[in-house]
């Protein structure tokens, strides 16, 4: 038993702890870590911020040092994220590590970057491991990457940098010189974010390393700080771990608030002093207490996820609510561990210690909840109805502004159930409506009935006036009041029921626009939820055009342009951009599949047209040779010739298997600003600003197979050559002029 506190021991708060500070806790992942990178395994640490990942990183290095491995450490932040080019960022790379190894002394890192110029960044990352890495070094080699997650802020994508990590590890089957390199990722991600894109093999490789929080038997060195009587220390010790639930960062900082408010006073402590103690100086009045930010940076964390910070919110309050939910490893739930804030035990997800429960309650939750939420106050007197008051539901533009703010974004299971019970109640009063248009179809049949009728009377009246006449002039004087009469009453019913059956008409048109707004509102959705989102932006779209012909007055309209609309934004905010090729060092103006679908042409402004190979999505080859801007380009049906229009006046072809130019067109007068093939591929059209169009044939085959650019020369100078020969080429490619008027 010690007769006072160690006034010299001082826990940090914070920051990466040095090897040799005796606060330092080992937990199990320590020993998984050090095993692990010993025996030549990639492994990765990743988790949220202020766990101790950076500190683990520290001993671990160490002590592989000590067993005589080289050990290297870049910090990512350290090279930067902002206004940085892909050149300079892994030279940044390359140079940390010719510094950590301590290489500058034999290799001169700039001269080799500069005397690799002809390939991209990222090959010559790769080309750095087996050139220099491995040649220089003839140690085991374990290479710590830490704060991984700051690539994702990066202006270009990083995909190539950890697929080169993961050709590393998988080069061990041919080169066994690989075996002595590993990498060792730290950060605050997943696998799944440091290869975004879907089409590539994902960052399947290394062993991951749990770092769970402190246990009581572990945290032992944390008791000396606090030690007055033995049996004080390890009770509140204890007292803290109930709180912090063995977090490092706030385990640290309790223990250090403690140790302070005791001094150097002797005293029998009990653990409601803990409890006090982080009531005051951690809970209440969080926000100006929390130096170094600690709390603050999970809440950031939830509240700028952009479109998921409702469905993290969401999955959070049902933990709250349950007090642990099912672990299923969704992209939100790995997110929500990410913050922090919860964490998986047992297959469940919990809140993570008693701390966090009490900053950020239900309460906290439903704030930010309604806040989030356009329509929070129908959305809360809806909940209050046990979710059956169907009057707080949304309608017409309400739904519509809504539907619009939810639009991409992940919401949580209620949020979900009330804009679907407003949707259906919407969907209710429409099929209403549409009663209602049938209604009018009913009338509609029954004005034409009295349309018909009202014309057989007009026309029975005028013949018996006819006959009438034809008996007594007198008599017809007599009675053709009564008889005019009576065709008058018959043209205003005729002309009633035309205005009748006009009426009923635009109601049925109305009727059957509405009807088809609806069906391809239904559609666009169907395909949204199936995957297809290409397709439901497509009939959102002609949902779209439809509505345009629907009474904007009439209140039917009105109820289903929310749907429409709403839809139409969620189909928009689905359809993602597949791949994006990069290469033109100008605007591109116009591309072309091949027929094959499996090359792009794309014409630039640069002056230049790039092939693409779309399953590599590689580049295949420039054709330079315009001079001036490329407008248009096409395939032709055979996919061995591509045209080329420039604003240079000039048509080019090219052949697409030796890459190279067959012939230059010329003939119009100005900038050529388009050119396609006919379907046999023997006649090549062109149009260009000086109003004319012009067609030119040729045979391809020949033409391509003799090369009429270089060869013509030969037939005309050669003496063996016909008068007929010679003029072979020029027979190729005539052309005729269409001018316009």
């Amino acid at each position: 038993m010690n007769d006072k506190p160690d006034l010299h021991y001082e826990y940090q708060v914070g920051g990466s702890l040095p090897v040799d500070a005796p606060t330092y806790v080992r937990r199990q992942a320590d020993q998984d870590f050090y095993d692990g990178l010993k025996a030549g395994e990639f492994c990765y640490v990743l988790n949220s911020r202020q766990m101790g990942k950076s500190s683990l990183r520290v001993q671990t290095m160490v002590r592989l040092q000590q067993e005589g491995f080289a050990c290297a450490a870049v910090d990512i932040t350290a090279i930067g994220t902002a206004n940085i080019t892909p050149k300079e960022w892994y030279f940044g790379i390359i140079d940390s590590l010719v510094n950590s190894f301590e290489l500058y002394n034999n290799f001169d890192s700039y001269e080799w970057w500069t005397s690799h110029e002809l390939v991209s960044p990222v090959q010559r990352f790769s080309k750095f491991i087996p050139e220099v890495l491995l040649e220089y070094i003839d140690k085991s080699i374990v290479i710590f990457v830490d704060e991984i997650d700051s690539v994702l802020a990066l202006p270009f994508n990083i995909d190539d940098f950890f697929a080169v990590i993961r050709d590393c590890f998988n080069q061990r089957a041919d080169k066994p010189e690989y075996n002595r390199l590993t990498f060792a990722l730290i950060g605050v991600a997943t696998p799944a974010d440091l290869i975004s894109n879907q089409l590539r093999t994902p960052f399947n490789i290394g062993r991951a390393i749990e770092l769970t929080g402190f246990q009581l038997a572990e945290a032992q060195p944390l008791a000396v700080g606090l030690e007055t009587q033995a049996e004080n220390s390890q009770a509140l010790l204890e007292a803290i771990l109930s709180w912090t639930g063995g977090q490092p960062f706030l385990t640290q900082k309790v223990c250090k608030l403690l140790k302070n408010h005791l001094n150097s006073e002797l005293i029998e402590t009990p653990p409601d002093l803990v409890t006090d103690l982080v009531a005051k100086k951690v809970i209440e009045n969080w926000e100006g207490q929390d130096e170094p930010e600690h709390l603050k940076t999970i809440r950031d964390r939830i509240l700028r996820s952009k479109q998921r910070t409702s469905r993290l919110l969401g999955i959070y309050q049902q933990i709250l609510q349950q007090n642990q939910i099912a672990a299923d490893d969704t992209p939100e739930q790995m997110e929500l561990r990410l913050t922090g804030l919860v964490v998986k035990q047992s297959g469940k997800l919990k809140v993570y210690n008693r701390i966090y429960q009490s900053v950020f309650t239900a309460d906290w939750v439903e704030k930010e909840l309604a806040n989030l939420r356009p329509y929070s106050e129908s959305f809360k007197a809806w909940q209050d109805s046990d979710c059956q008051d169907e009057s707080r539901l949304l309608r017409g533009q309400a739904l519509q502004d809504a539907q619009t703010w939810a639009a991409g974004k992940s919401l949580n299971d209620l949020d979900y159930k009330f804009l679907n019970a407003s949707r259906e109640l919407q969907q209710r009063e429409v099929e209403r409506d549409l009663a209602a248009q049938r209604q009018a179809n009913k009338l509609l049949t029954e004005a034409n009935q009295t349309l018909t009728q009202a014309q057989k009377k007009a026309l029975k009246i005028r013949t018996v006036t006819s006959v009438v006449a034809g008996v007594a002039l007198l008599v017809a004087f007599g009675a053709s009041f009564f008889t005019w009469k009576q065709v008058t009453q018959a043209n205003q019913q005729v002309t009633q029921a035309n205005q009748q059956v006009t009426q009923a008409n635009q109601q049925v048109t109305q009727a059957q626009t509405l009807a088809n707004a609806i069906q391809e509102t239904a559609f666009s959705t169907q395909s949204l939820s199936s995957g297809q989102t290409f397709k439901s932006l497509l009939e959102a779209l002609q949902a779209g055009q439809t509505f345009k012909k629907l009474d904007a007055s009439a209140e039917t309209t009105k109820d289903i342009k929310g749907q429409v609309i709403g839809v139409l934004q969620q189909a928009f905010s689905e359809v993602k951009e597949h791949n994006s090729l990069e290469g033109h060092s100008r605007s591109v103006i116009s591309v072309a599949f091949s027929p094959d679908g499996k090359t792009l042409a794309s014409a630039s402004d640069d002056k230049t047209i790039k092939l693409w190979n779309l399953q590599t999505q590689k580049e295949l080859k420039t054709l330079s040779g315009h001079s001036s801007v490329v407008i248009s380009v096409a395939f032709s049906p055979d996919g061995k010739t591509l045209a080329s229009a420039s604003e240079d006046k000039t048509i080019k072809l090219w052949n697409l298997q030796t890459q190279k130019e067959l012939k230059t067109l010329s003939g119009h007068s100005s900038l050529v600003i388009s050119v396609a093939f006919s379907p046999d591929g023997k006649t090549l059209a062109s149009a260009s600003t000086d109003k004319t169009i012009k067609l030119w044939t040729w045979d391809v085959d020949r033409l391509m197979a003799l090369g009429c650019n270089w060869i013509s020369d030969y037939l005309r100078t050669n003496p063996k050559v016909t008068e007929e020969d010679k003029q072979m080429c020029s027979d190729y490619l005539n052309q005729k002029s269409i001018k316009k008027d």
